[in-house]
C-alpha cells in the first residue's frame, strides 16, 4: 500500500560531508560568505540579457546572488561535478539550468543549450581543477567560452596566494587574458579570501 502523506524532502547535502567523501572534488568545508559572493558577481551587467555560467556552484553560495543580480533576465547555467550537490541545487533554484558534468565540457554544454558565448563565468572550483596538464586545460576552455568583453571571476583563499599552484595559476591567467586584477582581501569570509577578475580573453 502506498503512503498517503507528504513525501519527505532529502536531507540537505553539506560541504563538510562531501569534503570528507571526496576532498579532491570538494575543496572547502564551509560555504563562501555573502561578502565574498558580492565581489564574485560584480561583473554581471545590470541591464540586458546576460549569459552567466557558474562553475562548481557547490551548495549555491554564489548561485542565489547571481539570481538576485539577474532578476529574471538572461540565462544562468550552473555546472556541478558532484551529483548530490547538483541535485540539491536543482531543487533550491528551479530557475537555474543545473548540469551534472565536468567543467571541461563547457563548450559542448553551452552549444547544446543554444549558447554561443558567456558574458560572465563565475568559478568556485578548486586549484586542482586548473592543473596545466589538463586535456584540454580548463583555463583555455573558459577563455574560449567567453565573449570578447566577457569577465571571468575566481576566488582564492588569502593564505594560498603565494603557494606555487596559486602563482602558476596567476601566470596562466595573465597569459590567457589581457587584464587580470585582484580584489582586496575579503576578511568577512572563513578563511579570508580574494577574487581574481580576468577580462578580454587573448
Amino acid at each position: 500500500m502506498r503512503p498517503t502523506g507528504p513525501v519527505a524532502e532529502p536531507a540537505p547535502t553539506s560541504l563538510l560531508r562531501e569534503f570528507l567523501r571526496a576532498p579532491w572534488l570538494t575543496a572547502t568545508v564551509a560555504p563562501s560568505s555573502r561578502w565574498l559572493g558580492a565581489q564574485m558577481v560584480v561583473p554581471i551587467p545590470e541591464r540586458g540579457e546576460p549569459v552567466v555560467v557558474e562553475l562548481g556552484p557547490g551548495t549555491g553560495a554564489f548561485t542565489g546572488l547571481i539570481q538576485d543580480r539577474l532578476a529574471g533576465r538572461g540565462r544562468h547555467l550552473a555546472i556541478e561535478l558532484n551529483p548530490r550537490l547538483a541535485a540539491q541545487l536543482s531543487r533550491r533554484f528551479p530557475g537555474v539550468e543545473v548540469v551534472h558534468a565536468d567543467a571541461v565540457r563547457l563548450p559542448e554544454l553551452m552549444a547544446g543549450r543554444g549558447l554561443h558565448t558567456a558574458d560572465v563565468v563565475v568559478s568556485g572550483l578548486p586549484w586542482v581543477a586548473y592543473r596545466p596538464d589538463g586535456d584540454p586545460p580548463l583555463l583555455s576552455v573558459v577563455a574560449r567560452a567567453l565573449a570578447y568583453d566577457g569577465v571571468f571571476t575566481q576566488f582564492a583563499y588569502g593564505w594560498t596566494r603565494w603557494a606555487p599552484p596559486a602563482r602558476r595559476y596567476l601566470r596562466d591567467l595573465r597569459a590567457a587574458f589581457e587584464e587580470v586584477t585582484l580584489s582586496r582581501t575579503v576578511w568577512r569570509n572563513l578563511p579570508p579570501a580574494l577574487v581574481y577578475l580576468a577580462r578580454r580573453a587573448r
